[in-house]
């Protein structure tokens, strides 16, 4: 790859995840169909998405500690309900067609968007709620599909995540980007890259260095922002991405 494309790659990558980071989701709207405009195929593309998409985790996860805000026993939650979720989903991808799933996928993205922008106190306070037994439970059957859809599909499971902790269990925007980014950025991306490179798929390694940085950079940028603006601004970016993400999943049919 010559040195416009690297440049290219890299922007990509840092503006994607910066966005990602702030909205809490998201990564894959400018990441992923860059690595398929310069000629990977779907399947490498995904599993180098996926790799690269652990970094966007990373940069958020250092700069969330470092404010010292995280709920780590909701955070712990999430990332534990939805593992197994992400681990079918990674391997269920290779078998299936994708387009049907993600014409859903962008319907149901765009109407998180439409709830979000209708509903105008939506997460910008935190007001407990459904933190016993049976909100647990309910949760947690949500969080394993919003998982396979993590790791079968390339961008929308971040936003999902945000919305179902803000909607369900009350915390405002800045927490559930928090957790979100924390859960699904690192935790989730992570164990959905293993298990779709143990299903068969191929990373494209060469192209790794590079998506590496700008997704460390743009986590930990986008982090940093979310901390500086008001749950209003974020709110607003986070229905931005919606619409964008969803159309764009739509459009690609």
């Amino acid at each position: 790859m010559d040195a416009l494309n690297t440049l290219g790659l890299f922007i990509g990558s840092l503006v994607s995840n910066t966005l990602a980071s702030l909205s809490g989701g998201g990564a894959g709207l400018i990441q992923f169909p860059l690595l398929l405009f310069l000629g990977l195929p779907f399947g490498i593309a995904l599993a180098t998405h996926k790799v690269a998409s652990v970094a966007l985790g990373i940069g958020a996860t250092v700069n969330h500690l470092r404010n010292g805000n995280l709920p780590w026993k909701l955070t712990l939650y999430v990332i534990s309900v939805g593992a197994t979720g992400v681990i079918i989903g990674a391997n269920l991808i290779l078998t299936i067609p994708v387009k049907f799933a993600e014409a859903a996928l962008g319907a149901l993205i765009i109407s998180l968007g439409i709830y979000s922008v209708t509903t105008k106190d939506l997460g910008q306070t935190s007001t407990p709620q459904r933190r016993q037994s049976l909100g647990f439970i309910i949760g947690a059957i949500i969080l394993f599909i919003i998982g396979m859809i993590n790791g079968s599909l390339t961008a929308g499971s971040g936003l999902f995540v945000t919305m179902f902790l803000v909607r369900w269990f009350g915390f405002d925007y800045k927490q559930a980007v928090a957790i979100t980014l924390v859960s699904v950025g690192l935790f989730w991306n992570a164990i959905g890259a293993i298990a779709i490179y143990q299903a068969g798929a191929t990373i494209y390694w060469p192209w790794l260095p590079v998506l590496l940085i700008g997704s460390l950079l743009g986590g930990y940028l986008g982090a940093h922002l979310a901390h500086q603006r008001s749950n209003q601004l974020i709110k607003r970016c986070f229905e931005s991405l919606t619409f964008v993400i969803g159309f764009k999943l739509l459009l690609d049919l």
